[in-house]
């Protein structure tokens, strides 16, 4: 993937802006697609992002349900716009998209196959995993020790969809602070399902970062109280957002309901003030990810 500086110098909101979670394409069922036809349906959506200032899509989808860099490279130089990828293994959803191999390998081993990929030409940015329900078990657990070891020595930071809600978060911060990983390394995604504002305020004072992401016109009214929530407890400097939004799925016509990437900027942000909306897109993303 070509390496662009977007320095955010004296450039104020929107035209410095960062998405940290989003996708290009999902393939939940394994079934076979053209790349061109996933191209031509997300290059209009991702070039209309130019227009209102974001200049970085990190693109979430993890290896094994659909992780294609050919294909972000191809959007990413067509379009003028910085898409990063990922490395790493997702544990949610019971395990289904869990490679046989990592049942037998230790976490060392694990993090060795996402180190060889952060050097290799795929050039993952970040790491992207996910947990289920606390307690974590084995799976899950080995999974986040590998993400912790990959974090430490390549200092990319871990993106865990979690789908446990704030005590898998915790759990997870445990996880990082037995093996000396900072805490800063590590975002709880989907952090938005947790109803229980003082888990987010918890794992902010810890240090990690809280990411409420899913934001569309049914979901805003809670996204915003979340961010009205961390800004009242002084945890602003902790919080990202996004919308999970994107996914061309292989197996449906047409590559089914492409979802666009601008709700954020019409409707959400300008909701916000000016201070609150350069710290969730723009200098927040930076200190979180690099």
């Amino acid at each position: 993937m070509r390496r662009r500086d977007f320095l955010l110098g004296a450039l104020t909101l929107p035209e410095r802006s960062i998405l940290v979670h989003e996708h290009i394409l999902v393939n939940f069922t394994g079934a076979n697609y053209d790349p061109g036809e996933a191209y031509r349906a997300a290059l209009p959506k991702v070039r209309e992002l130019l227009r209102y200032g974001c200049r970085r899509l990190q693109e979430c989808t993890p290896n094994f349900i659909g992780r294609d860099p050919a294909l972000l490279r191809r959007l990413s130089d067509a379009a003028g716009l910085e898409i990063w990828t990922n490395t790493g293994i997702y544990g949610a959803a019971g395990h289904k998209y869990v490679p046989g191999y990592a049942s037998n390998e230790s976490a060392e081993q694990l993090a060795r196959r996402w180190v060889a990929e952060f050097r290799s030409e795929i050039k993952p940015r970040f790491i992207k995993t996910g947990v289920n329900s606390a307690p974590l078990d084995a799976i899950d657990t080995k999974l986040v020790e590998a993400a912790s070891i990959t974090a430490k020595e390549t200092g990319m930071t871990i993106a865990s969809h979690t789908s446990g809600g704030g005590p898998a978060a915790i759990q997870q911060l445990e996880i990082l602070s037995r093996l000396n990983c900072p805490l800063d390394k590590f975002v709880w995604v989907h952090a938005q399902n947790e109803k229980d504002h003082r888990f987010h305020e918890h794992v902010a004072q810890a240090g990690a970062w809280v990411e409420f992401d899913g934001i569309n016109e049914k979901t805003a009214a809670w996204h915003l109280e979340c961010v009205s929530w961390m800004r009242q407890k002084g945890r602003l400097d902790r919080t990202l957002v996004s919308q999970d939004s994107g996914w061309f799925r292989p197996g449906e016509p047409g590559g089914g309901d492409y979802r666009g990437y601008t709700y954020i900027y019409t409707d959400f942000l300008p909701k916000l003030s000016d201070v609150v909306q350069r710290a969730l897109v723009s200098s927040n993303p930076v200190e979180a990810f690099g």
